[in-house]
C-alpha cells in the first residue's frame, strides 16, 4: 500500500531568510585581484624518483651547467632530477621583497618529488615579464595518506616578489565595484545604501553585476579610508531561488524563496498531496496528515521519515519543476 502525504496550506513557501551582508563579502573592487604567474624550472636532490632522462630535462640541465661555466659535451641523465612547472599567485599590492606561497608539478616522468629543492626559477606573468623568483625545499604533506600526489609540492613563502604592478589605488576618481553573484535587487541596494550613508549620488548600479562609484571631494587621496567605510556597509542580499542538483553523487542543494502551488504527486510507495487551504481532507486511514510545513528542511525530512532517498527527492523536484508547481529553478551538474 502506498503511504501518502498530505500538507495543507494556501502556498507553500520555502522560505531563506534575509540576511545582511557586509559589502566586502558580497563585491570586488575592479583592479584589486590576485593575478596567476608560472615558470619552468628544475628539481634537484631526488633520490631516483626523478625523470631519468627526456629531452626536455636533459637539455635543461646542459643549459644550467653551461650556465655555471662547465661544457659538458654529452647529454645528462639522471634520476636525481625532474623537470617541473611552478604556479603563484600575485596578490593585489604585491610589493618587492613580499614572500609568496609556490606550487611545484612535475611534467615528466618522476614518481615523487619528496626531499627535492627547486632550482632558482623566474616566475612570469602574461605579459611575459618576471614578477618573482622562486626556489627552496619541497613540502610533499602526508605521505601515508597522500602517496598519490607526491609528484605535486608546495614551497611555503617560496618565491619573493621582484617587480610591482602600478596601481596608484590612492589616485583614482572613481571605483568599479562587481557584485560576486549577479542579481537586480542586490544591486539597486548597494546603490541605495551607499548613497544614503555618504550623503549623496556617488553610485550607480549600470547593471545585475556592476555599480560605479565616484570619489567624494573630501576622499579625494583618501580612497583607502573611503573603502575602508563603505566596505563595512551592510545590505540585505537577494538571489534566485534555485536547486542544483547532481545525480551522480545523490547531493542536493537548495537557496532562495521557493513557492509550491498546490499539486499531488506519486512516485513509487511514496504519494505526496500539497493542497490548497479549505479543501477537503481525504478519506480517513487512506491519508497521513502532517501538520503545517514552511520550510525546505521540513519537507525533506518528511519525505525521509516516509523512507524517501536522495534519488526520490531528485525526481520529485524535477517533476514539480515540470509540472509548473515549483516556482524556482532546478540546475542539474
Amino acid at each position: 500500500m502506498k503511504k501518502f502525504i498530505a500538507i495543507t496550506l494556501s502556498l507553500f513557501t520555502l522560505c531563506s531568510y534575509a540576511k545582511m551582508e557586509r559589502l566586502k563579502e558580497i563585491a570586488t573592487v575592479k583592479g584589486v585581484r590576485d593575478n596567476p604567474i608560472v615558470g619552468y624550472g628544475l628539481v634537484i636532490g631526488l633520490n631516483g624518483t626523478g625523470d631519468g632522462g627526456g629531452e626536455i630535462t636533459n637539455t635543461s640541465l646542459k643549459r644550467m651547467f653551461q650556465k655555471l661555466g662547465l661544457n659538458p659535451r654529452n647529454e645528462i641523465s639522471s634520476k636525481n632530477v625532474a623537470a617541473v612547472i611552478v604556479t603563484a599567485k600575485l596578490p593585489a599590492f604585491a610589493r618587492q621583497g613580499q614572500k609568496v606561497d609556490v606550487t611545484v608539478s612535475s611534467i615528466g616522468d618522476a614518481s615523487s618529488l619528496a626531499g627535492g629543492t627547486l632550482l632558482v626559477t623566474p616566475l612570469k606573468g602574461g605579459d611575459g615579464n618576471v614578477y618573482a623568483i622562486a626556489n627552496g625545499s619541497l613540502s610533499i604533506g602526508g605521505l601515508k595518506q597522500g602517496a598519490k600526489f607526491a609528484t605535486t609540492a608546495l614551497i611555503p613563502q617560496g618565491a619573493t616578489i621582484e617587480k610591482e604592478i602600478a596601481v596608484n589605488f590612492d589616485q583614482k576618481k572613481s571605483l568599479r565595484l562587481s557584485l560576486k553573484n549577479p542579481d537586480f535587487t542586490t544591486a539597486a541596494r548597494v546603490e541605495r545604501t551607499i548613497n544614503q550613508e555618504l550623503g549623496g549620488k556617488y553610485a550607480s548600479a549600470k547593471d545585475a553585476t556592476t555599480v560605479d562609484l565616484i570619489i567624494p571631494v573630501q576622499y579625494q587621496r583618501k580612497v583607502v579610508q573611503l573603502m575602508a567605510i563603505i566596505e563595512n556597509f551592510k545590505v540585505f542580499t537577494d538571489r534566485s531561488a534555485k536547486i542544483v542538483i547532481n545525480e551522480r553523487t545523490g547531493t542536493i542543494v537548495a537557496g532562495g524563496d521557493f513557492v509550491l502551488k498546490p499539486v499531488a504527486i506519486s512516485h513509487g510507495d511514496l504519494s505526496i498531496e500539497i493542497k490548497a487551504e479549505g479543501q477537503e481532507e481525504g478519506k480517513p486511514g487512506y491519508m497521513h496528515y502532517l501538520d503545517k510545513k514552511t520550510t525546505l528542511n521540513e519537507l525533506v525530512n518528511s519525505l525521509n521519515a516516509l523512507g524517501a532517498t536522495p534519488e526520490d527527492l531528485i525526481s520529485i523536484f524535477q517533476a514539480l519543476k515540470r509540472n509548473g508547481a515549483l516556482v524556482g529553478e532546478i540546475e542539474l551538474i
